[in-house]
């Protein structure tokens, strides 16, 4: 009751204000103040303000509110976690399942040893590492050039 009636009054000064300025010969700002001074009205007529008002005081709205909140804050630490660990349990086993099987090099003959590998091998493949990558590289750039050439960079 109090709600409506503060709406009223604060639209009855927001029309007086705007008879004001249109007397002033500032019709469009007039018309905008009314315009601003009929809503508090309009929300008083539509119920939104007692439904307002319900939910202000009533402390389980505010603890449905907390709730929420805590709903939301949980989702975002698991996404955030998730990103950072790399996805699912799942995925995380079919990783490290394909990472056993699959060869350092996938174009080697034989497949790679692991961790008690000879220097000389692991020399060798260094090399061939190195031979491969500024070719690998330069491709990439080629493509580049061709992408700028093509808009006029």
């Amino acid at each position: 009751m109090l709600a409506e009636t503060i709406c009223s009054a604060v639209s009855a000064a927001g029309l007086g204000i705007a008879a004001v300025t249109a007397y002033r010969k500032r019709f469009l700002t007039a018309t905008r103040i009314a315009a601003y001074s009929l809503v508090p009205v309009g929300l008083v007529l539509t119920g939104v303000v007692k439904w307002v008002s319900d939910i202000a005081f009533k402390p389980s709205v505010w603890l449905g509110f907390g709730l929420l909140g805590i709903a939301w804050l949980l989702f975002m630490i698991t996404r955030a976690v998730e990103r950072r660990g790399g996805g699912s349990r799942k995925e995380r086993r079919a990783a490290a399942r394909a990472a056993r099987g699959e060869a350092v090099e996938p174009a080697a003959s034989a497949p790679s040893l692991g961790a008690g590998s000879s220097p000389q091998a692991t020399r060798a493949r260094g090399k061939q590492g190195e031979q491969s990558a500024p070719a690998g590289s330069g491709e990439d750039f080629s493509d580049i050039e061709a992408i700028l050439k093509k808009h006029g960079i």
